[in-house]
């Protein structure tokens, strides 16, 4: 993959965007509101890039964060913990199954982008959206997000 294109935000574009992660990931967003931010393109996927480095991707007009994102960004809403027998899955793509599902947060509504993170040590593994509440997710059968980004992919090994 290769980044096309790259121009700085608007700042009105900016708040749109910090508005709209805040609202699914929280107050944390404001850490990082000063930062630079600019616009490219990776293989048809809109990239956002903060000080240089690809931290948010879009799809289906919503703004998700990069695995990378997460780590950097520090992001803690919107959390779903997987156990070990998932965790294999989760990082070749898989969408995530109800019973390998050890905690969500509560708020997670069915839409919402969603970070998994592995049990033992808290680390994010991928992103998705959220197929059914979070209030949901602990059952015994059923698909509860959609994957859309793991790391290990096209979008965690981008060149700049």
């Amino acid at each position: 993959m290769k980044v096309k294109s790259r121009v700085q935000i608007r700042k009105s574009d900016k708040v749109r965007l910090l508005r709209e992660l805040k609202s699914s990931f929280g107050d944390i967003v404001d850490t990082f509101s000063d930062r630079k931010f600019e616009t490219a393109t990776a293989d048809e996927i809109p990239i956002v890039m903060i000080d240089g480095e690809v931290l948010l991707f879009r799809l289906e007009d919503i703004y998700f964060p990069t695995v990378k994102g997460v780590l950097q960004l520090g992001l803690r809403k919107n959390v779903v913990v997987v156990d070990a027998g998932a965790i294999r899955f989760v990082v070749n793509g898989a969408d995530v199954m109800c019973p390998g599902i050890v905690s969500a947060d509560d708020s997670i509504e069915e839409g919402d982008p969603v970070i998994i993170t592995e049990e033992t040590h808290g680390k994010p593994l991928a992103v998705g959206i959220a197929l059914i509440p979070g209030t949901g997710m602990q059952a015994s059968s059923g698909k509860a997000i959609k994957s859309v980004h793991y790391v290990g992919d096209r979008l965690w090994n981008l060149d700049i």
